[in-house]
């Protein structure tokens, strides 16, 4: 019943944490799972331990996430008492902050992150936190849709979900194709997903299906390698966050198509079953890490000579003194994609919203209300006051993104801030 699902009980439940201990094996099975092959010689070196580059796939960070899952720790949670054959996987968003140990041992700690009432079901967002050690190595979202649970009276949004993002209007530059075999669930399933509507008939009939699907996941996994492949030669490195929505199951045996279109350091994608035509992936996307951040930070700054790093630098200094205030007047996170040359060169981040505020390289680690797109030379010329951020604007020099009214306290960070 949908009075079962109370979000004032299960909300910032954490389920008990999950120890996940691997060897080289576990990151081959599921390259497997996710249909790599011998094939394709560049897919060794995720198939053979004795190879000198041997390494996990990113998306091998879903697997250790889930196993907290797995041990039955989400029927626990008080507040969340419902049939569990009801239970669709919605969405999946995964971050890599460095690339897996070929085997080793993984701590997650999951929570409850809000309990969403879309109607005609309930939405759970599971929060995975991944370490190695002491250090955090990946985040999972789960994103969990119960069918017929809705309609308890709950919000249908969250400022903790990561958003889906759609693609461009445009040909895909990119569409690569690969074949699932009959026997993928089966094969996927030993990574640990054990979910018996991926393998028993009579278990997916109860869920409303014909015969086992494929795992969302594996799915997933299948789209990111492809990604991985087009954009990244395969460099685990160049790695950093993926988000999908499912939208539609796929049968073993059926062919994965994926569309991409690359956009600065975004890779939009969407996946479909080729022999339907249906979108089986939707709202997706992949992003890279930037070439500097892959080096080291030292080297980059020299490497690309942007004089906008001096400015984000000097207002990342100045937040240190007065970043509490700032976050009280301001009240928002800014990501900046400064390019050279008509390509993303750097991005940074300047976040006055959480603690006294930070600035920092790369892309937000969270979620950003505007997004600014504009060349490192029309940057300093806004920085240092020649160049008016609206006129900017209306003459295409400055790209914006997201809550645009939030842009007008822009002033109020780089007039202050930023005198060099």
């Amino acid at each position: 019943t949908s009075s079962a699902i109370d979000p004032t009980q299960a909300v910032g439940q954490k389920l008990s944490s999950s120890t996940y201990t691997y060897s080289h094996l576990e990151p081959i099975l599921y390259a497997l799972g996710v249909g790599m092959s011998t094939k394709d010689p560049d897919h060794l070196k995720f198939l053979f331990e004795g190879s000198e580059d041997f390494c996990c796939l990113p998306t091998f960070g879903v697997i250790p996430s889930q196993s907290s899952m797995m041990q039955g720790g989400l029927s626990s949670v008080p507040g969340l008492n419902f049939d569990f054959t009801r239970l669709l996987h919605g969405e999946q968003y995964l971050e890599v902050y460095k690339p897996f140990p070929s085997s080793g041992q993984l701590n997650s700690e999951a929570t409850v992150a809000d309990v969403l009432d879309k109607g005609s079901g309930a939405v759970i967002l599971l929060d995975v936190h991944t370490y190695c050690g002491q250090e955090l190595i990946c985040y999972n979202q789960f994103s969990l849709f119960i069918v017929g649970a809705g309609g308890f009276g709950g919000k249908r949004t969250s400022n903790k979900d990561k958003p889906t993002a759609n693609p461009p209007k445009r040909r895909p530059d990119a569409v690569l194709s690969d074949a699932t075999s009959v026997n993928q669930a089966a094969l996927y399933r030993l990574s640990g997903d054990w979910n018996p509507l991926h393998i028993d008939p009579s278990f997916a009939a109860l869920g409303g299906f014909h015969t086992p699907i494929l795992h969302g996941l594996c799915s997933f996994g299948y789209a990111a390698r492809q990604v991985l492949k087009e954009f990244a030669d395969n460099d685990v490195k160049k790695f950093k966050a993926i988000k999908v929505r499912f939208a539609k199951p796929v049968l073993p045996g059926q062919t994965l198509e994926t569309e991409m279109w690359k956009e600065g350091t975004r890779i939009y994608f969407q996946t479909k079953v080729k022999e339907t035509r249906e979108v089986a992936i939707a709202g997706a996307y992949v992003d890279l890490a930037l070439a500097s951040e892959t080096s080291s930070p030292t080297l980059a700054v020299q490497e690309t000579g942007l004089q906008s790093d001096l400015v984000f630098e000097e207002i990342g200094r100045r937040i240190k003194d007065v970043g509490s205030q700032l976050v009280a007047k301001v009240n928002a996170v800014f990501q900046w994609d400064i390019t050279k040359d008509g390509k993303v060169a750097a991005q940074w981040t300047i976040d006055l919203k959480n603690g006294n505020g930070e600035v920092y390289r790369g892309a937000s680690r969270g979620n950003v209300d505007t997004f600014f797109t504009l060349s490192d030379p029309d940057f300093m010329e806004v920085a240092l006051g020649k160049l008016n951020p609206q006129k900017a604007f209306f003459a295409g020099k400055l790209k914006v993104k997201g809550n645009i009214m939030l842009s007008q306290k822009l002033e109020l960070i780089l007039k202050d801030y930023a005198k060099l």
